[in-house]
């Protein structure tokens, strides 16, 4: 699985990175790690149809990933789910805003991290029967 990590801050992408591993969870695909720094980059990798999950900074500048999470579900066909990441907990409403799937939270727990992107896996994952 493709997971998108945005963030301008390369020590954020890293920890994230370093959260998930190279699976989140023993019951789950290996996951291959994209990085973007830029809002430009991040549109295009949606919009490429390829990111399976996207985790967004919404502390990047000069484009939060709230912002970019709006866009992206209002724009993108078969939006993947996304992640936010954000900085105080009061900023949960507009996690809710811009339609995010998940949030974590900073500082990063890297367990929290894992099972938070283990779960939006598992819902794009195709249902075995």
């Amino acid at each position: 699985m493709k997971v998108l990590v945005y963030s301008d801050d390369a020590a954020t992408r890293e920890k994230v990175r370093l959260a998930l591993g190279r699976r989140p969870a023993a019951d789950l695909p290996l996951v291959e790690i994209v990085e973007c720094a830029t809002q430009a980059a991040v549109v295009r990798k949606l919009d490429s149809g390829e990111i399976d999950i996207a985790i967004l900074d919404s502390e990047a500048a000069p484009a939060g990933g709230m912002g970019i999470a709006k866009q992206a579900k209002d724009e993108v066909h078969d939006c993947p789910p996304i992640c936010l990441i954000i900085a105080r907990r009061d900023d949960r409403w507009l996690a809710n805003w811009s339609r995010a799937d998940a949030v974590i939270s900073q500082p990063l727990d890297p367990m929290v991290v894992a099972e938070t992107i283990a779960g939006l896996m598992r819902g794009r994952l195709p249902a075995v029967s």
